[in-house]
């Protein structure tokens, strides 16, 4: 029986393949034997788990040939398409051939599609110990950035979906709460830093809502201010007020002479107005969890009384009643494709909603929220074509170009130009249709995901697996005379127990069997869901 961090209970048995050297007699040279060493592998991958890499794939010189081009750009969707890139940037993107393809890889996409690599803009895959410091109502001084944990299986699964670039936020807890960490999908990348965007415009987190009044915490969650929604109001219109005050304060300490300073006491530093100071001089993007159009107005009027614009409306599932004042104060909406009923305030939610913000000139995404949604963005694009009409070779947009313009990141990604970086995807077919998956995945001109790369590192891991499995029941094999020399090969979860541990508390139980439900049913026990943002209760 084993129990995992998360509390759940595990079972499991494993039997030794083989007898052990001496046919059991456990009595035979007993003090004379050795264990066999298996045997050990040269290299270890990086990331040290399932799927790392030996060695990072280069960056490729490529041809994409014959190919159906998804530009998201000015020259929309080209067909029988050539796509060169070189040096980790987009060099030509034509309906021509070309002819001097020496010492370059070429790819004949005969009867498949390139897109750009798709973006979302509303993630919480690899933060590392949780996305939300939940403590207090203004959290802005904690950085996403310091917890990116560049090991999370969760990337690769999503490069499998054609994914390349995220928005790491901080969760929907507080009014105002922690600094954003925009990421490509570096999969095997040796650090952390290495994952993050250079040159991304900073961002922050707000909320607004059910979640940061508290409203289904529970009786525990009772205290901390604010518990309505004119206290949110009130408190992100004190710490704007506040970081005005604090700006002016170093604004006249930077005035004054070097005498003067040297006799003067600068002003106490505040990394919490730091980051504010940052918004009200346009420096960091707002990105604001929201649902009701009320609450959405209002935060139009804080940015229109304290002179900012607002990078996205995460979720904005009434953004369509109030488009309009959406477009004047903010760059864009990030919504859900068609999530509704998942708690009260999401009541009037639509499926139509991207299409109409979108008729009236609102930059739309279609963003995850979840670990799992992550790896289907292209089908979640495609909903905006069901939903509204919205044309095909928009609806692309909705995952490319369009959060990547959300988070001021369109010089380099989003869409398939000379120049920008060679993240591309190249599809089984059409990339807006469930009967397609993505073949290829580059990320600055490297391959980080393809099929046959796949199937490959799957078979190395599930040997190495079997390795560790056999080294382990070997010693125990002998040191208990023997195993069963007919047992099966492989360890494996002993799904007729559905009992936790005898020690396990009826909470405890209750997890268990949550947990077993997902697992059996494929889920994900630790992956986020959409419209949590970390604040699942």
């Amino acid at each position: 029986v084993w129990k995992d961090p998360a509390g759940a209970v595990h079972t499991w048995r494993a039997d030794l393949s083989s007898p052990t050297a001496n046919g059991g007699d456990d009595s035979k040279n007993k003090d004379d034997e050795e264990d066999e060493p298996a045997d050990v592998p040269e290299a270890l991958p990086t990331p040290f788990g399932a799927y790392g890499f030996l060695s990072l794939p280069a960056q490729e010189d490529v041809v994409v040939t014959n190919a159906t081009i998804w530009t998201a750009g000015p020259r929309g969707i080209i067909e029988n398409g050539t796509l060169v890139v070189s040096g980790g940037k987009i060099v030509q993107v034509s309906d021509q051939p070309i002819d001097n393809v020496l010492g370059m890889r070429v790819i004949d996409a005969r009867g498949k599609h390139v897109t750009p690599g798709l973006i979302d803009a509303h993630s919480h895959t690899g933060i590392d110990g949780g996305v939300n410091e939940g403590t207090h109502a203004v959290t802005s001084e904690v950085r996403i950035a310091d917890v990116i944990d560049p090991d999370d299986i969760g990337w690769y699964r999503e490069l499998a979906g054609g994914l390349t670039a995220a928005n790491q936020l901080h969760g929907s807890a507080n009014p105002i709460g922690g600094q954003n960490s925009v990421v490509k999908l570096r999969w095997g990348a040796p650090t952390a830093d290495a994952m993050r965007l250079e040159g991304a415009p900073p961002g922050i987190k707000f909320a607004l809502g059910e979640n940061v009044k508290q409203s289904n915490w529970g009786d525990n969650f009772r205290t901390r201010y604010p518990q309505t929604r004119m206290g949110v109001e009130t408190i992100i219109r004190d710490r704007f007020l506040a970081a005005r005050e604090y700006a002016d304060a170093w604004d006249r300490y930077h005035r004054l002479s070097a005498t003067e300073q040297a006799r003067t006491a600068p002003p106490r530093r505040d990394l919490q107005l730091e980051a504010l100071v940052e918004i009200l001089d346009g420096e960091r993007l707002v990105h604001c969890h929201s649902y009701r159009q009320d609450e959405i107005l209002m935060l139009t009027r804080v940015a229109r009384d304290f002179g900012f614009r607002i990078g996205t409306f995460q979720h904005v599932l009434e953004g369509y009643k109030v488009a309009e004042a959406i477009k004047e104060h903010a760059v864009g909406g990030s919504t859900f494709s068609d999530w509704w009923a998942y708690k009260f305030e999401v009541i009037d939610a639509i499926p139509y909603n991207g299409a109409i913000m979108t008729e009236v000139g609102v930059p739309v995404s279609f963003n995850s929220d979840s670990n799992e949604l992550a790896r289907r963005l292209n089908t979640e694009a495609g909903k905006a074509v069901k939903y509204g009409r919205v044309p095909p070779a928009e609806a692309i947009k909705f995952v490319t170009y369009n959060p990547a313009l959300q988070l001021g990141i369109e010089d380099r990604v989003g869409s398939l130009e000379p120049g920008k970086d060679a993240d591309f995807v190249v599809w089984s077919g059409d990339p807006l249709s469930y009967f397609s998956r993505a073949e290829r995945t580059f990320v600055d001109g490297r391959e980080l995901y393809s099929l046959e790369r796949y199937a490959a590192m799957r078979d190395r891991d599930q040997a190495e697996k079997q390795r560790i499995i056999q080294k382990i029941l070997a010693k125990k094999g002998k040191k208990k005379g023997g195993a069963k020399p007919d047992a099966p090969a492989e360890a494996t979860a002993d799904a007729s127990s559905d009992r936790p541990a005898p020690e396990s508390d009826a909470h405890d139980e209750a997890e268990f069997r949550r947990v077993m439900e997902l697992l059996r049913h494929g889920g994900d026990p630790s992956a986020h869901r959409c419209g949590e943002c970390g604040v699942g209760h």
